[in-house]
């Protein structure tokens, strides 16, 4: 049951992954249904609220720029939320604020209820440069983090072959990131996020330097890991057919200052293929108004290289 992809408003019914079952009596294959609220069930607290999240900074030249302006959202537990928009709007800054990395102007972030002061281990950044250290093995690499929260040995053992064995790595445990392809890179990456167990995973544009086909088995592997895990993913992204294929609801960011233009739910069924004609629909929904935008960066692109 899903609604029509020419809907740009969000939908009342939510997709959602918590049922999960098996289909075709094929193991591994995975079939989603729609989530059905029960009318009387008393309101659930947002894993992640932003509320009215303005930053602002000075720029070299002494200028006070606005790159986040009253930013106000709310993302339940286990969604996935795509975040779109033009280059220069926002999209990464959002993470760091929601990741505690850096404070914002005004307004506040909340997770599960609380205010976010600074990095906490239940939300995890993921960046398109990874970060893996090339002196650990694969093993060594999903190990740091439970090392740095003194996490006992035996136990980190098991965490590190179960997580290996999620992201299907587990035969490259002794292997040194040298030694693996790109994809598998970010694979080792996901299981050292996912080792640490957090109730928030985000994600800044981590497929963007891969080629097609690594980044379509990649999309695979994440929605498979989502649905075992149930964790809550902001997943950052200039691709709007990346953001239709693998998210709940996309929200559109404007050219700076990033504000909220619209939101677009995706009730399309999973698991889903970057080629189906309802993704492309929905990501050319999701195109047409994110274009405004895009010819907004080019004008100020242009008229900053005229006053050189």
């Amino acid at each position: 049951m899903s609604a029509s992809p020419h809907n740009a408003l969000p939908a009342s019914i939510p997709q959602a992954p918590r049922r999960v079952v098996r289909g075709n009596g094929l193991p591994g294959k995975l079939a989603f249904v729609p989530s059905f609220p029960a009318r009387t069930a008393a309101a659930v607290v947002p894993k992640v609220a932003l509320d009215e999240i303005s930053l602002s900074y000075r720029t070299t030249s002494s200028e006070r720029l606005l790159a986040l302006d009253k930013i106000s959202l709310e993302v339940k537990p286990g969604e996935f939320l795509c975040v779109v928009g033009p280059s220069g709007c926002g999209k990464s800054t959002l993470l760091h604020l929601i990741a505690g990395l850096h404070p914002q102007t005004s307004g506040r972030v909340l997770v599960d209820g609380k205010p976010v002061d600074g990095p906490g281990t239940d939300r995890i950044l993921i960046f398109q440069e990874l970060g893996l250290f090339p002196w650990l093995t694969v093993g060594g690499n999903v190990e740091f983090g439970m090392k740095m929260k003194k996490v006992p040995k035996a136990e980190r053992d098991e965490k590190v072959q179960h997580y290996l064995r999620l992201v299907q790595l587990l035969k490259f445990r002794d292997s040194y990131i040298h030694q693996l392809s790109g994809g598998m890179r970010q694979r080792v990456a996901l299981a050292r996020a996912l080792a640490t167990e957090p109730d928030v995973l985000l994600m800044d544009e981590p497929f963007a330097a891969l080629d097609a086909q690594t980044r379509d088995l990649l999309h695979d592997e994440l929605e498979r890991i989502w649905a075992e895990t149930g964790s809550t993913i902001i997943f950052v992204t200039h691709n709007v057919r990346e953001a239709a294929r693998l998210g709940d609801r996309v929200v559109l960011l404007t050219f700076r200052p990033g504000r909220v233009k619209q939101e677009f739910a995706v009730n399309l069924p999973r698991p889903r293929h970057m080629e189906h004609p309802d993704v492309t629909l929905m990501a050319r929904t999701v195109l047409d108004c994110l274009r405004e935008e895009i010819n907004k960066s080019l004008e100020v692109e242009y008229a900053d290289e005229k006053a050189r």
